[in-house]
């Protein structure tokens, strides 16, 4: 009995031991594994309308069609567009015409006319001078009357007003038009050539030009639809850029800087993962989202992340749940697709 109490002890302190070394290694695997979230697919969508308001013409696109950037996807009747921009030109037109005129001024025979009108006026005030003078020669001799010297008097003021307004006209006519008409006429251009500019850009904005690739998700009319201006039309789904929205808890916050490698799986491709990056980290916590689904409490205050897909495909949909894994990242970075 006695020689069994050592054996007893050294079988003790070998199960302290082991027990110590099993706890030290449940606690490093435990805080060594690698970090895992899970989120959902986010894609961009654009509602898209068309500027002007009108009648629709046509929709060349469905829903789930392909889109390419630049396609033509719907127009609007443009018959009231071409009317009003045919009046447009016909007003600037007008305008110009206008302005034209005050820049160049009077004809050279209107001035030649002003200038004979002076030089008529001038010699009839010259012959009422010299009849006043006489008249006035003769009245300190007494040899007219008063009346005949009022009359002579008259004539000659009539004459010399004669004579100012031939004299301020050739002046106008010599000087050009006023620089206050010119400044209203070339206003007049420039408030004609704006309406122009508006019709054209509304005549342009009949066709609805697809904004960027993707894919259409809902088409909301149908041709012979009467349109306001921003009536949603069409709604896109963009092929770029595809985003992942995830959470993290604070404990791990550390390890989601903006620019560190993500492999982002899904459950149908387990061994065949995208490729992201961390493009966004929010500066503010907030209540981990019902639809998060993590291993920790809900009510943990948690970061919103944003990880860009690098090499998205059309399999990624809007809302998908994916998990996304850090430790083999970078190792996986350079892996044949």
């Amino acid at each position: 009995m006695k020689s069994s109490k050592p054996v007893l002890v050294v079988l003790i302190i070998v199960a302290l031991l082991a027990a110590a070394l099993g706890g030290w290694w449940w606690y490093r695997s435990q805080h060594n594994q690698p970090l895992t979230l899970y989120g959902n697919v986010d894609i961009r969508t654009v509602n898209m309308s068309f500027r002007v308001g009108g009648r629709l013409a046509s929709l060349n696109v469905d829903e789930g069609d392909t889109i390419k950037r630049g396609d033509v996807l719907g127009e609007l009747d443009q018959a009231p567009l071409h009317n009003a921009l045919q009046q447009s030109q016909a007003n600037v037109a007008t305008a110009q015409a206008k302005y034209d005129l005050m820049m160049a001024g009077y004809r050279s025979e209107e001035i030649a006319q002003a200038a004979a009108a002076e030089r008529q006026a001038h010699a009839s005030w010259e012959y009422a001078d010299k009849f006043y003078q006489r008249q006035l020669g003769l009245w300190n001799s007494r040899a007219v009357s008063a009346d005949a010297l009022s009359d002579a008097r008259s004539s000659r003021d009539q004459a010399a007003a004669n004579l100012k307004a031939a004299r301020d006209k050739l002046a106008q006519y010599q000087a050009g038009n006023r620089p206050q008409e010119i400044a209203e006429a070339k206003a007049s251009l420039e408030q004609a050539q704006a309406a122009l500019a508006q019709a054209r850009l509304d005549l342009q904005d009949a066709t609805l030009i697809a904004p960027s690739d993707g894919t259409l998700l809902t088409r909301s009319v149908e041709p012979g639809t009467m349109l306001s201006a921003g009536s949603s039309v069409l709604t896109l789904s963009l092929t770029r850029p595809v985003w992942i929205r995830a959470y993290v808890d604070e404990p791990n916050l550390n390890q989601v800087q903006p620019g560190r490698k993500v492999l982002i799986y899904t459950d149908g491709r387990p061994n065949k993962p995208w490729h992201g990056q961390i493009g966004f980290v929010s500066p503010t916590a907030e209540f981990t989202p019902k639809s998060v689904e993590t291993p920790d409490l809900r009510t943990d205050l948690v970061y919103r992340l944003r990880i860009i897909v690098t090499d998205p495909d059309d399999t990624l949909r809007q809302g998908m749940p994916v998990t996304l894994r850090f430790s083999d990242a970078k190792a996986s970075t350079d892996e044949p697709r």
